[in-house]
């Protein structure tokens, strides 16, 4: 028997976006999340794993990034998770749109309360890939990528160079790619983590400055009207400085966006660079 209820199914682009829910064990909620399948007839198709920023939800780039019909072009499906838990009641849960409810920072929270459920690093990495391949046998846990946009891109850096076994690409779409040295990281690390000493930790920056990996060829793309990079949010040079510093330039490329803001109008425009990017890595190019 699936772990999970299928609410809705939608044609698109010739595949398929199925609208899940799930009971999740480490966030200790029911969840939902989004999942395209291509209208691909191989035997295993690989997957691309989506992690959306602030304020949103597993809804918001399956519906709005415009990822479908790139990933319908090359036959990859989409995995579209939420961003936190939902409805755990936490004090402070719900009093701001940068902390809490649909802000987990795909982190695993360390400070009481937040650590009770707050453990999106695990449900990303482990707990839902694992429902999801025994469910759908045809999706190929081989080959894996993974991206995200604003906080979603902080996610899909910095899980990608914590589990590089696990993905074959990884990239962000305006990531927050410094969160130790920016408004949004501290608070969010200040409020989920126990101590300051854990905050390098989930930092993709940090974590690339000491990485002894093979290459990451990461992929960044920021618009130059966006008021979180131009207001010390995104910090994404930062990130090429780090991979220059340990001997890795050229690792990171930045792909900056003329005149575009941080709005899903620009995720929309750039998600052929970025699922082509993930594409090649898994083989499709």
């Amino acid at each position: 028997m699936s772990a999970f209820t299928t609410t809705a199914t939608i044609a698109v682009f010739g595949g398929k976006l199925l609208k899940l829910t799930h009971e999740s064990a480490a966030l200790k909620c029911r969840m939902a999340l989004n999942l395209y399948v291509p209208p691909s007839t191989a035997v295993k198709i690989p997957v691309l794993f989506y992690l959306a920023g602030l304020t949103c939800s597993g809804d918001n780039g399956a519906e709005k990034g415009f990822l479908n019909y790139w990933a319908g072009k090359y036959g990859m499906a989409i995995v579209y998770p939420d961003t936190s838990p939902r409805g755990s009641n936490h004090p402070g849960e719900n009093e701001s749109w940068d902390f809490g409810s649909a802000a987990g920072f795909y982190i695993d929270a360390t400070a009481a309360p937040w650590s009770e459920n707050y453990k999106m690093e695990t449900y990303i990495t482990a707990e839902l890939p694992a429902l999801l391949y025994a469910a759908y046998p045809t999706l190929d846990s081989s080959r894996v990528a993974i991206t995200g946009h604003s906080m979603g891109g902080h996610g899909a850096l910095s899980l990608f160079l914590k589990h590089p076994e696990l993905y074959k690409s990884g990239s962000g779409f305006a990531p927050i790619a410094n969160p130790t040295q920016c408004p949004w990281g501290k608070k969010a690390f200040a409020g989920y983590l126990a101590t300051e000493a854990e905050w390098p930790q989930h930092d993709a920056t940090e974590l690339l400055r000491t990485y002894t990996g093979g290459p990451v060829d990461l992929l960044v793309s920021v618009g130059t009207a966006d008021e979180f990079y131009t207001g010390g949010q995104l910090l994404v040079e930062n990130l090429a400085a780090a991979a220059k510093e340990n001997g890795r330039e050229g690792e990171v490329t930045i792909v900056y966006a003329e005149g575009y803001n941080h709005s899903y109008f620009y995720v929309s425009s750039y998600a052929e660079t970025h699922v082509t990017h993930a594409a090649r890595h898994l083989g499709l190019l």
